[in-house]
């Protein structure tokens, strides 16, 4: 079966989870239409001397293709970029994926970190990049969200009683940058509703 044609995103929404993320990420993938007009990038703190099953896990989840990285790929219309273990992961001008080496700096004792996928995808896509912060711990993504809602992006963030762990949402939350505080069951809908045509 060949993979269908690559419609570049116009729109990319950017999801970082943790402790209990597997969970939340199948949920809200398993949430969207084949047809989702738009790219979903995701980070997700994984043990760095495993290989990760994430993308297969998630991939028999959803309707969406789902991948793991790699650099070059591009960002394409309902598709799931996922980052390995051990690789931040960027979006750089063309709507491509950039992963750094494995030796790069941790960032929030993470690699990899959302803060360069969401800041990235945030200059980028500017006012059609949106962030989704999910059940972990530490404070990740809390300085990306500030740059994407500088950007004129939408950031969203699971609620607390939802999170196995509340402590990334929180700190996003912190920010005063979360437009939508959601029980896990809401966060798909609402990001049909945001990539509905003229919105996103």
């Amino acid at each position: 079966m060949t993979a269908p044609p690559c419609i570049p995103a116009q729109s990319v929404i950017a999801m970082a989870a943790s402790a209990g993320g597997l969970h939340a990420l199948s949920v809200i993938l398993g949430g969207l239409p084949a047809d989702f007009p738009a790219a979903i990038a995701i980070v997700m703190h994984l043990s760095p001397v495993h290989k990760s099953l994430l993308a297969e896990i998630l991939g028999s989840r959803s309707k969406l293709e789902v991948r793991q990285a790699q650099t070059g790929n591009i960002l394409c219309h309902s598709s799931v970029f996922v980052a390995p273990p051990n690789h931040h992961m960027s979006v750089v001008k063309g709507g491509r994926i950039a992963l750094s080496s494995d030796e790069a700096e941790k960032i929030h004792f993470a690699r990899p970190s959302a803060e360069p996928l969401f800041a990235s995808v945030a200059e980028v896509y500017q006012s059609h990049a949106i962030a989704v912060v999910l059940t972990g711990g530490d404070g990740d993504g809390s300085f990306g969200v500030q740059i994407i809602k500088d950007r004129g992006g939408k950031v969203i963030a699971q609620d607390r009683p939802t999170s196995q762990d509340f402590s990334m949402p929180q700190s996003s939350i912190a920010t005063g940058d979360v437009d939508f505080i959601l029980p896990l069951t809401e966060i798909a809908p609402m990001l049909i509703e945001l990539i509905a045509p003229g919105k996103a």
